[in-house]
């Protein structure tokens, strides 16, 4: 038996096990796809300050520390100009580029030394009794079955995963808005055509710029969800970034070959409880928000600090209190995030039922954030990410 059983070895999953682990609780990582799957998935590499405190409290930030991208700000376009935000004047803070990739990969290398087991590759995960003080996990491995009893199972396997749909539909609700359009990204070995980031709102739709490092870019314009990737040639995406993104930053724009290609869906999902009896969801199996704004990872290692301070009080002290106020606590965080993404999202993003009085609301918006010290400040509050 272990103390906690952790479904899912993604960023939020592996967190929450070291962070256990330092605190010398006994717990197990289940994870069905291979190592190399999961370092394969390309993710988004804007960290917040918890998310960077929280490997700097594992002792895991040094490549974080030599590689990643200390940025002061970022930018807003609406076609003709750049707006930008300094996010350390305004809050006296900064975030961290460094790839969700990357960090998974420092998670995982630790694993070993420090004595957290990760099963991966393992199939048909069950939970049972997730409503007594006993419940265990089932899932199968190399043709055979197996059995982890627990104290408590954490979540974070994702939005499809096992563990939300193992609470009751009568417990549960779910909030939900899925957007009219995806984004299609481009993968370049190409330096950035601007050191910090641009989210770009063009009479012919959003456009972000971004990137992985000095030498590696990340771009992405706004598609139709019915899009299709083969239509989007290397050089027909190039030339639509150099329109959408404006002149000041098309300048500066390097092209080179795609790396990876590919159209990410959005939405803005909640579920709530994020705990029922003796399980919690961590991350993406609890909330997605759209990546306007970068709070995905984020949001999910804000879960993973509130769910380990209280599986600590729970298991040094017999505090119950701790996994009860969980869900709470944990959503007044996510549902503030969720308003931001959903908000940015809907600022430099045009919809299928926009029409010009929607654009001139657009442009108005972006004109006073770029005239208000107060419209800066909110902006930039949300985007280094609220306290936890």
């Amino acid at each position: 038996m272990v103390q906690t059983c952790i479904i899912g070895a993604g960023p939020a999953g592996l967190l929450l096990g070291h962070l256990l682990r330092a605190e010398g609780i006994d717990c197990v990582i289940l994870e069905r796809q291979t190592p190399e799957y999961v370092l394969g998935r390309v993710r988004a590499g804007v960290l917040e300050q918890v998310t960077v405190d929280l490997l700097e409290r594992l002792g895991l930030d040094a490549r974080m520390r030599d590689e990643g991208l200390p940025h002061n700000g970022f930018n807003l376009a609406d076609g003709e100009r750049l707006i930008r935000i300094n996010i350390k004047e305004l809050t006296g803070q900064e975030v961290m580029v460094y790839g969700q990739t990357e960090v998974t990969r420092d998670l995982m290398e630790a694993c070993e030394a420090r004595g957290l087991e990760v099963i991966y590759d393992v199939s048909d995960v069950v939970l049972h009794d997730i409503e007594t003080d006993t419940p265990s996990v089932m899932y199968t491995k190399g043709g055979s079955k197996h059995r982890i009893d627990c104290r408590i199972i954490v979540g974070c396997d994702g939005f499809h995963g096992p563990s939300r749909k193992a609470i009751p539909a009568a417990v549960g609700k779910e909030y939900e808005r899925v957007y009219p359009f995806g984004w299609l990204g481009i993968l370049a070995d190409v330096p950035p055509c601007n050191h910090e980031l641009i989210y770009a709102n063009h009479e012919r739709g959003f456009a972000l710029a971004s990137m992985r490092s000095s030498t590696r870019s990340r771009y992405y314009v706004d598609v139709p969800v019915t899009e299709k990737v083969e239509h989007w040639s290397d050089e027909r995406l190039w030339d639509e970034l150099a329109i959408r993104l404006g002149p000041e930053a098309a300048v500066n724009i390097t092209r080179g070959p795609s790396i990876e290609k590919s159209i990410a869906p959005l939405r803005s999902y909640v579920f709530t409880p994020m705990r029922h009896g003796s399980l919690l969801l961590c991350g993406d199996s609890a909330h997605i928000v759209p990546p306007t704004g970068a709070k995905g990872l984020n949001l999910a290692a804000s879960d993973v600090h509130y769910a380990a301070n209280a599986l600590t009080h729970f298991f040094s002290r017999g505090a119950s209190d701790a996994i009860a106020e969980y869900s709470d606590t944990a959503l007044a965080r996510v549902w503030k995030a969720e308003r931001f993404s959903w908000s940015l999202t809907r600022l430099m993003h045009r919809f299928l039922d926009d029409g010009p009085f929607e654009r001139a609301m657009q442009l108005a918006e972006l004109d006073y954030i770029a005239s208000s010290r107060a419209a800066q400040e909110s902006l930039a509050e949300n985007y280094v990410g609220l306290p936890v």
